[in-house]
């Protein structure tokens, strides 16, 4: 029996799939080539993080990380998937300032980068300038909870939501993006209860972060998958294989390799045959190139 082609991933199948409990996947990614297996292993959702500026460009912030650096990540991402929903993470005071900013910024990353959704993170005071976008046809996934542009704001990479106070305003921020029009709520590091209670008050799909194993899916970001950032490990981040010690292990070999003159190779190789080698030689007047010519004819 042929095997089924896999079929594009949209908005009404994310919440067929919310109905059913069958759990949605979804992926930071910024590279074509992360796009490329993630797409053809089934992943959900494709989601351009300006997390990628860190691991990429070696930002320390997400603050730091510029609308064009976000869009080259966003084109790449398009180039290498095909099924999985394309979302890109709307950069640092891109949709901010107003309505019209917002949906001008948008709808750069729709008509440049073939985006499909946006993601944007904030809290209830950004719902006006996320509804403008979705009003212009663009859907929006609300991020709540740790949200990186506001550390400051927030005191630190610190779980939200511990005291009842201000687990209810984290309920009071997804309600107003749902409000808005969101398709989809992201919970970054709240607290669990937090993110379940939205799972089964709100009537759209909510993704965790860091947030519990109780939401509608998963959204974790690949570099962390593989310990590529290296300066901090999130608590609710899991290695699935460490590549720096992979990695450390290849360069030194390759230097070593170097070094010792060993690569490259005669199989990493391409020579000229003897005929044309001699005829070079001594158009070149080579001595060097006429013995080696007569060395290979020789077998010596």
């Amino acid at each position: 029996m042929a095997e089924q082609k896999r079929r594009k991933v949209t908005i009404p199948m994310l919440n067929r799939k919310m109905r059913e409990g069958e759990q949605i996947t979804q992926l930071a990614a910024y590279d074509y080539r992360t796009a490329v297996v993630s797409d053809r292993l089934g992943m959900d959702i494709l989601c351009v993080s300006d997390t990628g500026g860190m691991i990429l460009f070696g930002h320390q912030s997400t603050v730091a990380v510029s609308f064009e650096e976000v869009m080259m990540m966003a084109q790449a991402i398009d180039r290498g998937s095909e099924y999985g929903l394309r979302m890109v993470d709307m950069p640092y005071w891109s949709f901010h300032v107003s309505p019209e900013q917002a949906v001008e910024n948008a709808g750069r990353f729709v008509h440049e980068a073939n985006a499909e959704v946006m993601k944007c993170e904030g809290n209830r005071h950004h719902a006006r300038n996320i509804e403008a976008i979705v009003r212009a046809g663009v859907p929006v996934q609300g991020h709540i909870g740790i949200t990186p542009m506001r550390m400051p704001q927030l005191g630190g990479f610190i779980a939200q939501g511990k005291t009842a106070d201000k687990a209810k305003a984290l309920v009071e921020d997804a309600q107003a993006f749902v409000d808005a029009g969101c398709f989809s709520i992201l919970c970054e590091v709240t607290t669990e209860e937090v993110c379940q209670y939205l799972t089964e008050t709100l009537p759209v799909p909510v993704i965790s972060l860091g947030a519990g194993n109780k939401a509608h899916g998963v959204h974790i970001i690949s570099s962390d998958l593989f310990h590529l950032w290296e300066e901090h490990v999130p608590r609710h981040s899991k290695i699935y294989e460490d590549l720096i010690p992979i990695m450390e292990r290849v360069i030194t070999d390759y230097m070593n390799d170097v070094r010792a003159q060993t690569y490259p190779a005669p199989e990493h190789t391409v020579y000229m045959n003897d005929d044309a080698l001699e005829e070079f030689a001594k158009a070149m007047d080579w001595d060097n190139g006429l013995e080696l010519a007569e060395k290979r004819r020789s077998g010596s």
